[in-house]
């Protein structure tokens, strides 16, 4: 069993920042790669971004590529989601989750274990 812990959501004004982490434990952190998803109201979840286990590989949806970074600390057990320049919809309730390989994983299907969320509002 793998247990995840979202934190650092909030509300934050457009153009501005914020740092999501997920804290794991379970199973050993790096024998697994993590991704972050989001659901805003009324949508389905879809994919934000992904890391593989060692942190050399990574991936993000288009909507945020070049505004999010997603990286690891496996001596920390903890994923991150260093967020910049959010937009109003980039409001959402965001999810880690973890992926039983060792390899990116770009849908919620290939994810075993989920966190709670925590939620981001990008509201003036």
């Amino acid at each position: 069993q793998v247990q995840l812990v979202e934190s650092g959501g909030g509300l934050v004004q457009p153009g501005g920042s914020l740092r999501l982490s997920c804290a794991a434990s379970g199973r050993t952190f790096s024998s697994y790669a993590m991704g972050w998803f989001r659901r805003a109201p009324g949508k389905e979840r879809e994919f934000v971004a992904a890391i593989s286990w060692s942190g050399g590989n990574t991936y993000y949806a288009d909507s945020v590529k070049g505004r999010f970074t997603i990286s690891r600390d496996n001596a920390k057990n903890t994923v991150y989601l260093q967020m910049n320049s959010l937009k109003p919809e980039d409001t959402a309730r965001y999810y880690c989750a973890a992926r039983l390989d060792y390899g990116l994983g770009f849908s919620e299907y290939e994810y075993d274990y989920w966190g709670q969320g925590t939620q981001v509002t990008v509201s003036s």
